[in-house]
């Protein structure tokens, strides 16, 4: 029996994932004093984790569907040059997702979404300082500063008003902001683009690889099993315990987290979560500048995202939706170059090195979706969209003690997944 069924709890968890949402689930299950193996067909931080921005900023921390979406219009989301593009072709789960991220990016639902996001941020650094507090061998910075680079006039009060309704649900927003010629006194790296800065307080960031490879490598330490480039093909339920089969042969365990980023629809569509889990394919690389910024650097009106890392400037945008084992489009990089060109100053972009996709797991609705299935042996914790890396540990934390306790918090009462 399970722990939510018998009230004793599992001694032993498959956690099906090794990015940042599946080895802070180990981590906070190894806490609670349960056996851990966590299962990666890639390896660790082979997917969405490796690559991106690696915020943890609550202030930018929203849901994915918004009205601003909406008003790129059809052309646009159809080329391939838009920061959010959709292949012409058909497949119907991506009709299903595309039709129901269109209803909720209304400003109602946005609204409703972000009361749910509101309540997170803060609760998310802290269970990054509980990982770094118990050992994982990482840093996580200071985001200072944090500036938010417009290119007009109006991009800047587009997004102040967007600043004030999340201060309004609750987020506490600390900002300045600051002309064009402040903003590049302030950080040289900023280029003539850039009319107009909002400077961020509060935020923090990480280097997503390194951290996620030392949160694996304090999992291991701990007694944990890891077991890379095995994939896993499907979990059965035999109702005392569940079956993970995977490319190594069968791994019993008293249940099973699946964290599987984009593949987690069909691992766990069998037990009742029927919500489309959309690859949202986000591009990065990383270029050398002449002044590397001390902090992030956001440009909102175009998409992109750069952030500091081992010395140079990882440049990181769009959203294309389409299959994770796709190729990559170079037209996408060549967008994000043509997109940011003018808004960063001395950067070699023919030095370009790192260039990577990967496949951020989408849900129409923007809340990700965690805990129990209708196996209570099976839970399941993905969809975070964007906000894997800013919720991940905290996701794991969640997902551990409703696990070993059998109570879900109210927190994400919200990401149930048979919604």
């Amino acid at each position: 029996m399970s722990a939510q069924s018998s009230g004793r709890a599992p001694r032993h968890v498959v956690v099906a994932g090794a990015g940042i949402v599946g080895l802070s689930t180990a981590w906070f299950l190894q806490e609670r004093g349960v056996e851990v193996t966590v299962i990666d067909g890639v390896g660790v931080a082979g997917g969405s984790s490796w690559g991106n921005a690696g915020w943890l900023a609550p202030a930018l921390t929203t849901p994915l569907p918004e009205p601003a979406v909406l008003a790129y219009g059809l052309k646009a989301v159809l080329s391939p040059s838009s920061p959010v593009y959709v292949p012409l072709r058909f497949d119907a789960g991506l009709i299903r997702f595309l039709a129901g991220f269109a209803r909720n990016s209304t400003p109602r639902r946005w609204r409703r979404s972000m009361a749910v996001f509101a309540g997170l941020g803060r609760d998310g650094l802290a269970a990054y300082e509980t990982l770094v507090g118990g050992g994982v061998a990482a840093e996580v910075r200071d985001a200072d500063p944090f500036l938010v680079g417009l290119g007009s006039d109006a991009a800047l009060r587009g997004f102040t008003t967007e600043l004030h309704h999340i201060e309004a649900a609750g987020v506490d927003v600390a900002a300045d902001v600051l002309g064009g010629a402040a903003a590049r006194e302030l950080e040289p790296a900023l280029g003539p683009g850039v009319a107009a800065a909002v400077r961020l307080r509060g935020q923090r960031f990480i280097d997503p690889a390194v951290f996620v490879h030392a949160l694996a490598d304090a999992v291991v330490a701990r007694g944990g099993k890891l077991l890379e480039g095995v994939a896993v093909d499907g979990v059965r339920d035999l109702g005392g315990e569940v079956v993970v089969d995977s490319g190594s042969g069968e791994v019993r365990a008293d249940a099973v987290v699946l964290a599987t980023g984009a593949r987690l629809g069909e691992l766990a569509r069998p037990f009742g979560v029927r919500r489309v889990v959309q690859a949202g394919r986000g591009y990065s690389f990383s270029v050398p500048l002449d002044h590397v910024p001390a902090g992030p650097v956001y440009f909102p009106d175009v998409r992109v995202a750069c952030t500091p890392l081992r010395g140079r400037l990882r440049v990181a945008g769009t959203m294309e939706f389409r299959r994770p084992d796709a190729p990559r489009d170079p037209r996408r990089i060549a967008a994000i170059i043509e997109s940011a060109r003018t808004r960063l100053a001395g950067v070699r972009w023919d030095e370009r090195t790192d260039e990577w996709v990967g496949s951020r797991p989408c849900t129409s609705d923007g809340l990700p979706l965690v805990g129990p299935t209708r196996s209570p042996r099976v839970h399941v914790a993905g969809g975070h969209g964007m906000w894997g890396v800013a919720l991940g540990p905290l996701t794991g934390r969640h997902v551990a003690e409703t696990l070993v306790t059998g109570q879900r918090s109210g927190q994400i009462a919200a990401f149930d997944p048979l919604r």
